[in-house]
């Protein structure tokens, strides 16, 4: 009888792993808490996640452990100033009017760039005709402390492979973007998940 060795985080697999994140190190305050109903599922080494996070799981398999802090050098870099920026209160403008539910302080909008680039801003003030905005990652300027573990690794289907990342997935967390950038995908099971559970890399 052939034993089928265990599948291990490698390129390609889909992979899916809970954890808790805190900022700082390993007492610092949880930011992100995902369990087995709402793992974060991803396609292994295709560039979704932050490198660094990927090689602390590279060889791991289902059921095994991880224990890891993430430098911010190493995760979402120290907060750029330059990244907030006064927008004008026009931009919230919907069909003529100026929609005053979004500019409340402290709501996160996905907005978009003059190339085209999707970006999720942060609404910290509103100062005359202005919206004062912060398009830093939510977790910029931290350290990020992970404890988890490998729930589930398997082989990536032929269209998740073609499409670069897994369909019908679970839940986005602090290691990548879950979204469906693929202009060729038009399967419905593919959902688009703006800015994560957390925002972390999401």
């Amino acid at each position: 009888m052939k034993i089928k060795p265990n599948m291990i985080a490698e390129k390609n697999k889909v992979v899916s792993i809970v954890y808790e994140l805190r900022t700082g190190s390993k007492e610092g305050e949880v930011v992100e808490s995902l369990n087995e109903e709402n793992p974060l599922t991803f396609l292994f080494g295709t560039g979704g996640l932050l490198p660094k996070f990927e090689e602390n799981l590279s060889g791991l398999g289902s059921g095994d452990s991880f224990e890891f802090l993430l430098g911010l050098e190493d995760a979402y870099g120290p907060v750029v100033e330059n990244a907030i920026v006064h927008v004008p209160q026009t931009v919230f403008e919907v069909d003529g009017q100026i929609d005053e539910s979004l500019m409340q302080v402290g709501n996160m909008i996905p907005m978009m760039d003059s190339e085209g680039r999707r970006l999720n801003g942060k609404v910290i003030a509103i100062e005359g005709d202005a919206v004062k905005m912060d398009f830093n990652h939510p977790m910029a300027g931290n350290d990020l402390y992970f404890k988890g573990q490998v729930t589930d690794v398997r082989s990536a289907t032929d269209e998740e492979l073609t499409h670069g990342h897994v369909h019908a997935a679970g839940g986005c967390g602090c290691g990548g973007s879950g979204q469906c950038d693929d202009e060729n995908c038009d399967d419905e099971n593919c959902k688009s998940d703006e800015g994560g559970s957390c925002g972390c890399g999401c």
